[in-house]
């Protein structure tokens, strides 16, 4: 082996480094990709063991891809063929060892015992019939399970000005490209994010802004509260606030700016 050529770098070697060249605590990470620190702890050290099931593992390593400026996909399918998630374990054939005949039970015990349990179980049945033909109906209509209760949905802020503050969370429902930016053009995110993600707005951004190519497979939520959709089905949006103030007075239809139409990406 050349001593002159470097070591081919780990997927946690490279986000690692990924992410320190762009001057990201894990901290950070955790807060934008909404993956503990540990897990980020063990995706760095290759410590895949320490992880939840592949495909959990596959997904966080293509959410760290992609805050780090890195291929998420790419990312992804690597980690996938390092776990081995694709592979179907060989049937391995089991061999038993004869049994000994001097440790095999007599004919004569081995049908007795065939008996017991044969009278055993008729036995149960009778007794579980008496029970049954018991029972009192008003008792089983008194022992019957209540109804579930429907959740409610949240209630939104009382008014713009109470959200004031508030985080923004934008999660997939279904696979969705956005793009994140501060008023005048600075990008903050732009990836596609996979059904369950999530990507909070820093707290640092004065003046967020939204483009989004599905707006219908996009959840917005303010603290606690679930908003509506921010336009129709299959209508690509942008220069739609982020600011958590401006969301709900859109949403109760105080007079915030109107999401305009964009183009796709």
């Amino acid at each position: 082996m050349d001593q002159d050529q470097a070591p081919a770098l780990t997927v946690g070697e490279r986000l690692k480094q990924a992410r320190e060249a762009r001057g990201i605590t894990l901290d950070e990470i955790a807060s934008q990709t909404r993956i503990p620190v540990r897990h980020l702890q063990h995706i760095e050290t290759g410590d895949w063991e320490a992880l939840p099931a592949a495909t959990y593992s596959v997904g966080f390593a293509r959410s760290y891809a992609g805050a780090v400026g890195l291929d998420g996909a790419e990312i992804g399918a690597e980690v996938r063929e390092l776990l081995g998630a694709n592979r179907r374990p060989a049937t391995v054939a089991e061999y038993y060892e004869p049994a000994d005949p001097a440790r095999v039970p007599p004919r004569a015990l081995a049908i007795a015992a065939a008996v017991i349990a044969v009278l055993l179980v008729i036995g149960y049945l009778v007794f579980r019939s008496g029970l049954d033909g018991d029972t009192d109906p008003k008792q089983a209509e008194t022992t019957a399970p209540p109804p579930a209760v429907q959740p409610q949905p949240p209630a939104q802020p009382a008014s713009p000005q109470a959200a004031a503050g508030q985080p923004v969370t934008l999660t997939a429902i279904g696979e969705v490209w956005l793009r994140v930016y501060e008023q005048g053009g600075r990008t903050i995110a732009e990836r596609t994010l996979a059904p369950g993600e999530s990507f909070q707005i820093p707290a640092t951004s004065a003046q967020p802004l939204l483009r989004v190519g599905a707006p219908e497979s996009l959840r917005v939520t303010v603290g606690q509260t679930v908003l509506p959709p921010l336009g129709p089905p299959g209508q690509p949006i942008g220069n739609v606030s982020l600011r958590p103030e401006d969301l709900v007075a859109r949403a109760q239809g105080a007079t915030a700016q109107p999401p305009v139409p964009g183009p796709g990406r």
